[in-house]
């Protein structure tokens, strides 16, 4: 007899309270200056200390998600995530980064 624990992946609302940790707060903001490119963007760092406003928005679509978009917010594909963009009238790129980040933590646990 093997001991084997199942490892349960990250739901996708709890990735999104470990990413809104650092939202708008002094280690945020330094973080996201040292990831700013020349033109002051700061996409790459939007996981590690996203904006409020930014926050504010994967919320948005968090909450219409579908329960089995949810369960599958690891695999959805890039015409869900335009879908889910769309539908919750926000940025798709930085959606786009976030469910990246997360499929990415996810296989990282797995």
């Amino acid at each position: 007899m093997s001991d084997m624990t199942v490892t349960r992946k990250m739901t996708i609302e709890q990735y999104l309270e470990k990413v809104a940790r650092f939202s708008d707060d002094e280690y945020g903001r330094l973080v996201r200056n040292q990831f700013q490119d020349i033109e002051g963007a700061s996409e790459l760092a939007m996981l590690a200390a996203p904006s409020a406003e930014e926050v504010e928005q994967l919320k948005k679509a968090v909450a219409i998600m579908t329960p089995a978009e949810k369960l599958n917010a690891d695999r959805l594909t890039d015409e869900q995530v335009q879908r889910l963009a769309a539908d919750a009238q926000i940025d798709q790129a930085n959606l786009a980064i976030f469910f990246n980040g997360y499929a990415l933590s996810c296989k990282r646990v797995s």
